[in-house]
């Protein structure tokens, strides 16, 4: 094994300490995000603050996780930067009146309409690492983002969480989809973890057996867009399907992140019941393998494409950051769960291309958007938003697989 291909080894020290020099260059890149009020300012090229543009709940959740994580790994002036988060998602975010978090502000401090699950799930997320970080106000935030989310959010009969209300809380949009089920699955774990209330592991366990019939049923490509009585639209958005929230097609970083969500549920629920773990774990694999097979490489040049049609052809083959990210993370979880070879090669050729491509050495962080040719564009997110997916990209690999982040990496559970 060459030199440089040691520190692409998953299980090396090299790879370690190649992924914590790359974390500590994101946790600086973003010190410089919070707005006066707490909520995140939307971080350009360089890491400054792009103030003209909005200041969404979505990011700013996201940021007080990343520093909450940074808390419990010593990075200076992480505490600090979390509570400024989570005091823009108790104050000017929050919807005092109707209850529940606006989209967000725009510059000029308006509010910008409706209510997202998408959104709400990632408060949840950011409340549940905040309450272990110790940042004050977090606990009183997770307990009003699980009550809302359940009065709003939550189906109990169909086992699945509707997606986009008016900002009052009087119209339910007629749309229902996966992207704000799955970072639901994300919070419900969390908060599991952390509060010990068992049915938020129950509630994601519902979501993915409704997400693995949809998926086998569909060749292991997902299903992302569907109608209000859940019937998949497999058409939506063909005409624009560059869409930046609901791109048409199958979306292969959706499946590389369902397949480790859905493991770490079945690890949580099953623990030594490697029976009953097993086909949600074969389930994993199966969207994984399918998402590799059709993104990873499709067009002649490295890269995952962000979207394909259902015979898994590419339609958009720009590179996104963020399912570098997952691929990476997944093909971590899936070699230490199952010890498959294939999984470790896959994580080390992600790892070349992430150092080659995709990593900003000039001025930090990673490179949000690629084209076919892996040169840099910003057609459907200019900037550096956050750093949720590369943060954890450079933790998830190295930690157990049953517990979400954060709880994993205050309690040092290492694989």
């Amino acid at each position: 094994m060459s030199e440089l291909n040691v520190k692409y080894q998953l299980g090396t020290k090299e790879n370690e300490a190649f992924l914590a020099d790359v974390r500590e260059g994101l946790f600086s890149f973003g010190h410089n995000f919070p707005a006066p009020g707490g909520s995140s300012y939307y971080l350009g090229d360089d890491g400054t603050p792009w103030k003209d543009r909005n200041r969404e709940t979505w990011i700013t959740s996201r940021m007080a996780h990343v520093y909450s994580l940074a808390s419990f790994l010593g990075h200076p002036g992480s505490k600090e930067l979390a509570a400024a988060a989570i005091k823009g998602l108790r104050g000017e975010l929050h919807d005092t009146a109707n209850g529940g978090w606006y989209a967000g502000l725009t510059a000029d401090g308006n509010i910008l309409p409706n209510k997202q699950c998408y959104a709400h799930a990632f408060v949840i997320l950011a409340a549940s690492s905040g309450v272990l970080a110790d940042i004050p106000g977090a606990k009183e935030l997770l307990d009003d983002a699980l009550a809302l989310y359940d009065l709003r959010f939550w189906n109990e009969e169909e086992g699945l969480s509707c997606d986009t209300w008016n900002t009052e809380f009087t119209v339910l949009d007629d749309y229902r989809g996966l992207n704000a089920n799955m970072h639901t699955v994300e919070a419900f774990l969390a908060a599991a973890d952390v509060t010990g209330d068992e049915k938020y592991r129950v509630r994601a366990g519902r979501i993915i057996d409704h997400v693995v019939g949809w998926a086998s049923a569909n060749n292991w490509r997902i299903p992302e867009h569907f109608t209000k009585e859940w019937v998949a639209d497999l058409e939506c958005n063909k005409d624009r399907p560059d869409d930046q929230f609901k791109p048409y097609g199958a979306t292969p970083g959706h499946g590389i992140e369902w397949a480790r969500l859905i493991t770490q549920w079945a690890l949580s629920t099953y623990k030594e019941d490697k029976t009953g773990a097993a086909p949600y774990i074969q389930a994993a694999e199966n969207l994984y393998n399918r998402a590799i097979a059709d993104g990873w490489n499709a067009d002649g040049a490295p890269g995952i494409v962000y979207t394909t049609d259902w015979d898994g052809n590419p339609i958009v083959h720009d590179r996104m950051h963020w399912t570098l990210a997952e691929a990476i993370n997944t093909s971590a979880v899936l070699y230490r769960v199952t010890g498959k070879e294939k999984y470790t090669a896959d994580y080390a050729e992600f790892m070349a291309y992430l150092d080659e491509k995709v990593l900003d050495h000039v001025n930090g962080s990673w490179f949000h958007q690629l084209d076919a040719n892996n040169n840099l564009i910003g057609t459907v997110w200019p900037g550096k938003s956050d750093l949720y997916h590369a943060v954890q990209a450079t933790l998830i690999p190295f930690y157990t697989a049953d517990l979400s982040i954060a709880p994993a990496v205050k309690g040092g559970k290492f694989c």
